[in-house]
């Protein structure tokens, strides 16, 4: 793969996670949120938002890495 391609790509590889978990941070609490503002308060449901969103963004970050790199020659 040309080395242009590769950093491209693994810039977009790096980037994408960060987009996405952004999102999904936003979108929590739509769907595990249970509409209760005093459940979505608490600490053990800002370590789920946290910990499921750092779980997808690492994810992402794992395959885009591994596809950009999985066509790179082993020196």
């Amino acid at each position: 793969m040309d080395t242009t391609l590769t950093v491209v790509l693994g810039i977009v590889a790096m980037l994408l996670p960060l987009v996405v978990g952004r999102l999904v941070w936003k979108r929590f609490d739509q769907y595990f949120g249970r509409n209760d503002e005093a459940y979505m308060d608490t600490l053990g449901y800002f370590l789920k938002k946290l910990g499921f969103t750092i779980l997808i963004a690492f994810i992402l970050l794992w395959i885009g890495i591994s596809l950009v790199f999985s066509g790179s020659p082993n020196y």
